[in-house]
């Protein structure tokens, strides 16, 4: 339950995000030196400096200034994504002991309901897991993709900018990077879920959701976080498939849960002249 909360705050997250970053979130007066506030003078700015900087490092090309960007924005949250993955497969791993503790404590009053919490609480502290892990990227991810956009939106030089067909500023004509952003945010959340040892309904449906919305929100908007989306996630394919490969986990649960098969057929063999020896008698 307190898994499908979670995975629910997510996607109304991504549907706020999206409201806001449609809306044009914020001031629209083009951003400077000048400008004033924490947000605008801090955060907005340095981000436009940065991309123009890579961007002039790499012969003035703003698409590939963004994806150097985004490529280090991913390398500095990659403690954090490692963070969420490793609580994710320990979340997964608990699962049937937390069945087990809502079954146990499944009457709805107060007393009962108090005492859950505590229980899963202790097994979360016992295993390592934490829940909430999970919404941290995508939390961390939502500042950084609107102060994206308005260092696009509110600068003139990078929102004036081309990279191979489409300009940055701009929708893309084709819609080819919004089909590649929903395609890599698909194979992100099914590698993922593969690497888990039980799935429900809910994350089932959240695979083929985030795909649709990331599909929505890049068609609406500047191609330039389109861009961002194709890289960032095409990064967290290879992450995954480097540091936490589903394959090979399900290899390893498979070769768990044979050893215990064969273990407990061997005790059951070494139980079976036992018992023939007592009829026996």
């Amino acid at each position: 339950m307190l898994k499908n909360r979670k995975r629910l705050l997510l996607l109304l997250g991504t549907v706020m995000l999206a409201v806001v970053l449609s809306g044009c979130s914020g001031s629209t007066a083009p951003i400077t030196s000048e400008s004033t506030g924490f947000w605008d003078h801090y955060i907005i700015w340095n981000f436009s400096r940065v991309i123009i900087w890579l961007s002039e490092v790499f012969g003035n090309n703003y698409g590939v200034g963004i994806i150097v960007f985004t490529l280090i924005i991913r390398i500095i949250l990659l403690p954090v994504m490692q963070m969420q993955t490793k609580s994710t497969r320990k979340m997964a791993e608990i699962q049937p002991q937390l069945k087990e503790l809502q079954e146990k404590y499944s009457t709805k009053d107060v007393e009962t309901q108090q005492k859950l919490r505590e229980e899963q609480q202790k097994l979360y502290s016992e295993n390592g897991a934490n829940p909430m892990m999970g919404c941290l990227p995508m939390l961390l991810q939502m500042p950084l993709l609107i102060a994206l956009y308005q260092s696009i939106s509110r600068t003139e030089v990078i929102k004036a900018g081309h990279f191979l067909w489409v300009n940055l500023g701009e929708k893309d004509p084709y819609y080819i990077l919004p089909i590649l952003a929903a395609i890599l945010t698909f194979a992100t959340s099914k590698l993922t879920m593969m690497g888990q040892s039980q799935t429900n309904g809910m994350t089932g449906a959240m695979t083929y959701m985030m795909p649709a919305l990331i599909l929505f929100m890049a068609i609406t908007l500047p191609s330039a976080l389109s861009l961002y989306w194709v890289v960032g996630n095409a990064f967290s394919v290879g992450q995954t498939m480097l540091l936490n490969n589903p394959f090979k986990i399900k290899r390893e649960r498979e070769a768990k849960e044979q050893a215990k098969k064969d273990r407990e057929k061997a005790l059951k063999k070494a139980q079976s002249p036992n018992k023939k020896r007592s009829k026996k008698r």
